[in-house]
């Protein structure tokens, strides 16, 4: 269903669970004998692919998710980025050579480690980001030369279809891909469950991740869960540029994003002018037809996600916030919202909002800051404002997080780069060639 006009704009399969466990059956004897340079070129078909069709996806982002075409175009860009990367991490898959020379015992023997394919992936997608969620964890598993059962969120299907069709054309053979779609007990659980799968990639929630992780057993595993990511603005940071990255890492796809900004922590000397250019940027943005490309947000999932964070406003306004702009709803559309004076312990703050919220929470000073941000379930990603190197390297060792940004929200990201979090926000990491290590395993043959 399209969020904002409520129509239908695709029809997928609800696959029973016998029909994920033959999915799961025939993904099993699939075994890779592609050349590396030859998943190369596969991966940099379909990216070449997705390129020309562009526009097409586009749409189907918007049209399922209710994202604006803006956030939707952004999104294929970074995919299309993420398999050329991968393309070339294809080939440069590398083992050791070890002597055994360091023991009497051993002798003087030559051990050669090299890495095999886990063998075949489970990778279980959300909503947020309908295209490039599913190339991030299919991009290194075909690199890496694994097969991969695709399960994709029940309520943005359509994308994912038509990547995997889209990986298809480009010539990966068709025992190395399954999608299966359809609800999480019957279909995720049931894969996850199986005992013929190697490893699940799954992104979501910290609560469906804890889910998967007690029932997936003696299991490679990787997650990519929530966060309360924070964004920490002290008195020497260019508040123009903070204000600036806080919107951005806020409000993009309608604030709806794992690493986005859903905390800005702002030393109490600089907070009402920081709070000044972050309500200009916010008024600035329009809300409409996610397909307009004039529209900024569109429409979160659907309405129910939208009562949600209207409740979370609602609850930090009683709780002594002030809002400075929007906390208006209608149907599935927020308005983007910015509020001052939040209660560092509200659930707003506290839990993963998924929404285009930007509440400032004043902190005395740097050390007040780096304390909020640890006094946090969460761990993902957090961004930092200042001029003050070894307030940078203080923040590195200090934060319980997976990154840290220098002068940048926590919504950065390359596909270089490893991404990933401690605490609830996950295990493992992803990044093309980081997520490659997790899908492979060590062999060594010792000569």
């Amino acid at each position: 269903m399209n969020p904002y006009t409520g129509e239908v704009v695709g029809v997928a399969a609800r696959a029973t669970a016998a029909q994920a466990l033959e999915v799961a059956r025939a993904a099993g004897q699939f075994r890779c004998e592609l050349a590396a340079y030859e998943r190369a070129d596969i991966l940099s078909r379909c990216a070449e692919l997705i390129e020309r069709a562009a526009a097409e996806f586009a749409r189907s982002i918007c049209r399922e998710s209710g994202l604006a075409y803006k956030d939707g175009t952004k999104e294929v860009s970074r995919a299309v980025a993420q398999l050329r990367f991968a393309a070339e991490e294809a080939k440069r898959i590398t083992g050791e050579a070890i002597s055994t020379d360091v023991t009497p015992t051993a002798g003087r023997r030559m051990a050669v480690a090299f890495r095999e394919p886990v063998g075949t992936v489970l990778a279980i997608t959300p909503f947020n980001r309908p295209l490039n969620q599913v190339v991030t964890k299919v991009a290194p598993a075909i690199a890496a030369g694994a097969g991969v059962i695709v399960k994709p969120s029940e309520r943005t299907p359509l994308t994912a279809t038509l990547f995997v069709r889209t990986l298809l054309g480009a010539g990966v053979p068709e025992r190395m891909i399954s999608l299966v779609t359809g609800d999480p007990i019957t279909v995720g659980e049931t894969l996850v469950t199986s005992g013929m799968v190697d490893m699940v990639t799954f992104t979501g929630s910290a609560t469906v991740g804890r889910r998967i992780a007690q029932r997936a057993g003696m299991m490679r595993t990787a997650f990519e869960l929530g966060d309360s990511g924070a964004l920490i603005v002290l008195e020497d940071a260019d508040l123009a540029a903070a204000a600036a990255e806080a919107a951005a890492g806020a409000f993009a796809t309608s604030g709806q994003s794992c690493r986005g900004v859903k905390r800005i922590l702002v030393q109490d000397t600089v907070a009402d002018d920081f709070a000044a250019l972050l309500r200009a940027a916010a008024e600035r943005l329009r809300v409409g037809d996610p397909l307009d490309p004039a529209t900024d947000i569109g429409t979160l999932i659907d309405e129910r996600a939208a009562h949600a964070v209207d409740g979370r406003v609602r609850e930090a306004v009683a709780g002594g916030a002030r809002l400075l702009c929007g906390g208006r709803r209608a149907g599935a559309q927020y308005w983007p919202t910015v509020l001052d004076h939040v209660d560092r312990r509200c659930e707003l703050v506290r839990e993963e909002t998924f929404g285009p919220c930007a509440p400032i929470v004043r902190v005395r000073d740097f050390e007040d800051a780096l304390e909020c941000v640890n006094d946090s379930r969460y761990g993902l990603q957090a961004g930092l404002f200042t001029q003050r190197l070894d307030y940078a390297l203080h923040a590195a060792r200090t934060l319980q997080v997976g990154t840290v940004v220098l002068n940048g929200g926590p919504q950065f990201e390359s596909p270089n780069v490893p991404f990933g979090g401690v605490k609830d926000s996950g295990l493992g990491r992803e990044g093309i060639r980081y997520a490659i290590q997790e899908m492979t395993r060590i062999k060594t043959l010792v000569l």
